[in-house]
Parts: structure tokens; C-alpha cells; sequence
């Protein structure tokens, strides 16, 4: 019996992940000439430093993805959202600072304090700062989570891929990406809310 629930369950993680794998190929971009323009691009936020002291190769690649498309014209702001719920880690604020190293200005820059997760920077995307419409700024394989969700809040939203890491180096990572698949599927299927909301903000 559990080998068989075992089975079962990784049948279910393998399809779930096709699924989001496939269900928007043609939103994800990796070239500068190819992506459309929007007004905005939705910077997802991640950890600038590893526990073990080290720079995280996510962040910084996702931080030159994004000054890259505002520099080229592809995007005139940026949302930067990211995690503040603890006393001492601001994963927005930390990200402004190296966009602005980066050459984008800071009053191209908002920034979303509670983008707790994935499914929270999208939905509020939306519902607090009133886009329609914006580029989502990860690695490939975050993107097409990122776009799931963006479906079902009837969003026109593509993705720019930002340069990924060595399967040695990220294995972790994509490993839990498999589970956090099944988790978004169930979510977006229950209308799963964010943390917060909050008033309205106007961007630009």
C-alpha cells in the first residue's frame, strides 16, 4: 500500500509539473528583441546573500534581467516584490538599492513589502497596484509558475527569463520547485488569496 501511494504521489508531482511546463511556452522570453513591451515588469524577490554567506546567483541574475529590460526600453518601471515579514530581512528595499547600482532610476522603482510568496506578488499586482498587464522577472522555470497564476487572474502577463544557474549549483532549488508546482495548481484551483491586500497604489 505505500508503495503504491508513493507511485501514485510521484505520478502527480511529475504531471503536475508538465502541466505548468507546458501551459505557456509562448509568454517566456529570453531574448531582449523578441519579448513584447509593457509599462511595468514584476521583479520577483529572492534572498541577496545564502546562509552560508555566499551571493545568490538567483538574485543577482534576476536584478541585471530587469535592468536590462528597463534599459532597453522594454519596461518603464519596475515592482520590486519581495518578503519584509521579519525584523532585519526587506528583500524590496534590497532590491531597489542594486537596481539603482544597476542605472535604473529610483523613481522608476515601487515597491511591494508583501510579496510573501509567488501567488501573493502576482494577485497583488493586480488588485493593489492596478496591472492589467506587466512582465514577471525570474529564472525560466518560476516564470511559468508565475504565469499560471497569472492566467487565472485573467492578467496578460509574459516573462523575461533571467540567466539561471548550474543544475549543481541549484539542484535544491529546483527540487522544491517540483512540490511548489503542486502547491500553486491546488491554489489557483481554490481561489487561494494573498496574505494581505491593502490600498490602492498607482504606479507611474
Amino acid at each position: 500500500m505505500l508503495l503504491l501511494i508513493g507511485i501514485i504521489g510521484i505520478i502527480s508531482v511529475l504531471l503536475f509539473d508538465q502541466y505548468v511546463t507546458s501551459k505557456n511556452t509562448q509568454k517566456l522570453f529570453s531574448s531582449i528583441q523578441d519579448i513584447p513591451s509593457n509599462k511595468v515588469g514584476l521583479l520577483l524577490g529572492t534572498t541577496k546573500i545564502l546562509a552560508n554567506g555566499r551571493e545568490n546567483l538567483y538574485y543577482r541574475y534576476r536584478i541585471n534581467a530587469a535592468a536590462k529590460l528597463y534599459k532597453s526600453g522594454k519596461i518603464k518601471y519596475i515592482l520590486a516584490s519581495g518578503d519584509n515579514r521579519k525584523v532585519g530581512y526587506d528583500e524590496p528595499t534590497q532590491m531597489k538599492e542594486d537596481l539603482i547600482k544597476a542605472g535604473v532610476p529610483a523613481n522608476r522603482i515601487y515597491l511591494d513589502y508583501a510579496g510573501f510568496r509567488t501567488l501573493d506578488s502576482v494577485v497583488r499586482a493586480k488588485k493593489v497596484f492596478g496591472l492589467n498587464a506587466f512582465t514577471v522577472i525570474s529564472q525560466d522555470w518560476h516564470n511559468e509558475r508565475a504565469l499560471l497564476i497569472a492566467d487565472f487572474q485573467d492578467i496578460n502577463a509574459v516573462g523575461f527569463n533571467a540567466k539561471d544557474v548550474s543544475k549543481k549549483y541549484g539542484w535544491k532549488v529546483l527540487l522544491r520547485e517540483k512540490l511548489a508546482r503542486v502547491k500553486v495548481v491546488l491554489d489557483v484551483a481554490i481561489g487561494k488569496k494573498p496574505k494581505f491586500l491593502g490600498e490602492p497604489i498607482h504606479i507611474g
